[in-house]
């Protein structure tokens, strides 16, 4: 089992946590992934980049008490607001739910929903340390 780290230390942000999954997972590609939760979820479906040829994988999440802060409640504010600004392309009922949610406290972070992404592959075990 092919095992990769994700340096959590180095995530401040939703854009970052995208840097570090790209010098992570795309080296030796010639395209980075986006800063999308479908473009996570579909990198860790394999086929390309460096799970490629990988069934099974773990990938250790260092500092990811680090990273649960960075991608937290604000980060995840900041998020929907920006595709609240954006009228006509995200539909807006669902995000202003998802918004208010996350502002009454029972809402998801942007770290949980990318838990949840990794959650949907059995084949890839994720250890946050």
């Amino acid at each position: 089992m092919a095992e990769y780290v994700i340096e959590g230390g180095r995530i401040g942000g939703i854009p970052d946590l995208y840097v570090e999954l790209n010098r992570l997972f795309m080296t030796g590609e010639d395209w980075q992934l986006g800063a999308s939760l479908d473009a996570l979820d579909d990198l860790l479906y394999g086929g390309y980049g460096a799970l490629a040829e990988d069934d099974a994988v773990r990938i250790v999440w260092r500092d990811a008490a680090h990273s649960r802060d960075a991608l937290g409640v604000a980060e995840t504010e900041r998020w929907l607001r920006g595709k609240l600004a954006q009228p006509g392309t995200f539909r807006a009922d669902d995000l202003q739910g998802q918004l208010d949610d996350l502002l009454a406290g029972t809402g998801a972070t942007y770290f949980d929903r990318v838990l949840e992404v990794f959650a949907g592959h059995p084949g890839v075990t994720l250890d946050l340390r």
